[in-house]
């Protein structure tokens, strides 16, 4: 199907918005159909809170009922942002042509005057912070059975983002609000609007600081120095907040109040990790559980080329390979506001929102032990 999101291109030139139109009409767009405001206004009964799910860096995403009774997400974007505008072109660009199982698919658009708007896939247990981290999560409803699911299914879909696609696109914002969970509480990673194509000629892209704190690699938060690898981290993170049960943006857990990676690595060193597991959990595999979380301290490793593909991670998450802990060396952090988000961060000195940073930029000792001083003295 083709896109018509923008039929009333004469409207949209005469209002000032024929840029969005002729950007979009240039595209290959064959998986997603148009939608007319007023269709959208009708499926969510004129955007009414009650139909509100969620909110973005730019906007608020609504449930939505079509003509023939087909249920919907309706993520309007701000009209007076450019930003917003940006991350509308850029989520159509990247996600128009893109269907995997585990990556949330983009069903449609509306660029009608000054509305933005992206219609996806409605996906019935909304979002793994709500249902995990939220004040009203319901943990009990995973038990590891399913919060195996989680990651492994969210490593399948980074590793067919990273290595599967030409060209490869990095996400650039992986966090437990970004991973919607279907009826049967597997993964779907969503919100694409930060996301950069990564041509293969190029080893990273140098761009604005853009994400979530907690989640952020040290090399991306200091210098925007991108590559996948600053998914693959923010993966890591992910791993353990869904192991624990805990936030990581809350700089307040483990016996001296630390971030949830550097509590997750002082448990490692004392060989006592299944200190942080989630209490609800019950009759967990503690073998596999520790090998979860050593496979998310490979990931946040604090160089990055020490880190492993996301193809390696699927595997090492499967136990079809050996982990081999003698190679692992102590992760980096960084740390800012409580929940604060980077979406709108410009390329300057982000110095006011760094607390600490661990581990030398690429080079690291063999000895853990070394490690584990740089570690404490840079976080001091």
């Amino acid at each position: 199907m083709s896109c018509g999101c923008f039929g009333s291109f004469a409207l949209q030139r005469k209002n000032g918005h024929s840029h969005v139109a002729g950007e979009i009409a240039g595209l290959s767009l064959e998986n997603i159909g148009h939608f007319s405001y007023n269709e959208l206004r009708a499926a969510t009964d004129n955007f009414h809170l009650t139909n509100k799910i969620g909110r973005g860096g730019f906007g608020t995403v609504y449930k939505g009922i079509l003509k023939g009774g087909v249920q919907v997400a309706v993520k309007t974007l701000s009209a007076e942002s450019k930003q917003g505008v940006r991350e509308f072109l850029t989520e159509i660009k990247i996600i128009a042509n893109v269907r995997h199982p585990n990556l949330v698919a983009l069903i449609g658009c509306c660029a009608e005057g000054d509305n933005r708007i992206l219609v996806y896939e409605y996906i019935e247990n909304r979002s793994l912070d709500r249902v995990l981290l939220g004040r009203n999560s319901d943990q009990v409803k995973l038990q590891w059975e399913r919060r195996s699911a989680i990651c492994l299914g969210t490593a399948r879909g980074l590793t067919y983002l990273h290595e599967e696609l030409v060209p490869r696109i990095v996400h650039r914002d992986i966090k437990a609000s970004n991973i919607l969970l279907d009826n049967d509480f597997l993964p779907k990673i969503g919100d694409f609007g930060l996301a950069k194509l990564f041509p293969d000629n190029i080893t990273h892209i140098s761009t604005r600081i853009a994400g979530t704190i907690g989640y952020l690699a040290p090399e991306y938060a200091l210098g925007g120095h991108l590559t996948t690898k600053a998914d693959i981290y923010s993966f890591g993170v992910l791993i353990l907040e869904v192991v624990s049960g805990r936030s990581s943006s809350n700089p307040r857990w483990g016996r001296n109040h630390k971030l949830l990676l550097q509590w997750a690595w002082e448990l490692y060193e004392e060989g006592s990790v299944l200190e942080l597991v989630d209490p609800v959990l019950k009759n967990y595999p503690e073998e596999e559980v520790v090998r979860y979380i050593t496979v998310a301290l490979f990931c946040t490793q604090a160089a990055a080329n020490r880190r492993p593909p996301m193809s390696k991670v699927v595997e090492m998450l499967l136990r079809t390979t050996q982990l081999n802990e003698k190679e692992l060396t102590a992760p980096g952090f960084f740390s800012g506001s409580r929940g604060s988000s980077m979406r709108k961060a410009s390329t300057g000195s982000t110095s006011s929102q760094i607390q600490s940073v661990s581990g030398p930029p690429e080079r690291h000792s063999s000895d853990p032990k070394m490690n584990t001083k740089i570690c404490k003295t840079l976080c001091k």
